[in-house]
């Protein structure tokens, strides 16, 4: 699974570089994140944008990670294709995520 993560700005930037966050990977994706979110940063912005399609156990590890965040910790996306936003939008979780606009640096910019 191809997951990467840089600082930036004052926010901890991951990117998922599959084309499929499904229940195949979501358990990899879930244990990935853990390691990953040991960098310290008050902000993390999961990137999504390589991301085509998300089932329910994408989106559960999603949750799940957002969940396991210290108290402090804020996870934002970005990024989210057309079918990947549909998902977030017909389960309501648009409303649980803070969710931005498409770009290498949107997310920064708008939470600033």
């Amino acid at each position: 699974m191809k997951l990467s993560a840089e600082a930036c700005d004052g926010a901890l930037v991951v990117r998922l570089g599959e084309a499929r966050l499904d229940a195949a990977i979501a358990i990899q994706f879930k244990d990935q994140m853990r390691e990953v979110l040991l960098q310290p940063s008050p902000r993390v912005v999961l990137d999504l944008s390589d991301v085509g399609f998300l089932d329910s156990s994408g989106l559960g590890a999603i949750v799940s990670v957002m969940k396991g965040l210290s108290p402090g910790r804020k996870l934002e996306l970005r990024g989210l294709t057309t079918n990947v936003e549909k998902v977030f939008r017909l389960t309501r979780m648009d409303s649980v995520f803070s969710i931005r606009a498409n770009g290498p640096d949107t997310a920064l910019r708008d939470a600033g």
